[in-house]
């Protein structure tokens, strides 16, 4: 058993007992676990992933038009079976709609031909938020 966990250290006791199986170590799964165990062949969990601590500081607020503007997408479906999506990008102090597209599939590049519109009719905003996270990048290209 050692050397079958050595050699496959990701199985747990239940695919160990059938690789010992196929060897033709016939045993009760009970008796299995607790030589698995007595052994510490257990195999460790992996982590989660680390999230961010501390305080976040709040947005200041957009005290002028074109200041900051806020993108988000929605989904829903057409009856059962087909989905669309919607870009909807506002302008954060007016709370006006700058733009709404719909479509069953939205690219990166077709964000970004909407987005170059938008600058061209409305100017360029000071910075763009998409689900609370600021993107000074994209206003950088």
């Amino acid at each position: 058993m050692k050397a079958v966990a050595a050699k496959r250290r990701r199985f747990g006791y239940r695919r160990i007992g059938v690789m010992l199986e196929r060897k033709g170590m016939i045993m009760n799964h009970k008796k299995l676990y607790r030589l698995y165990t007595e052994e510490k062949l257990g195999v460790r969990r992996r982590r989660g992933r680390k999230r961010a601590r501390g305080s976040r500081t709040p947005m200041p607020e957009a005290l002028r038009p074109g200041e900051r503007w806020s993108l988000d997408f929605l989904s829903d479906t057409f009856g059962a079976s087909r989905r669309f999506r919607i870009l909807a990008v506002n302008d954060d102090c007016c709370r006006e709609n700058l733009c709404l597209m719909a479509d069953t599939g939205i690219s990166g590049t077709r964000v970004a031909r909407e987005l170059d519109a938008l600058v061209r009719v409305y100017g360029k905003p000071a910075s763009i938020v998409s689900d609370n996270v600021l993107c000074r990048e994209a206003l950088a290209a």
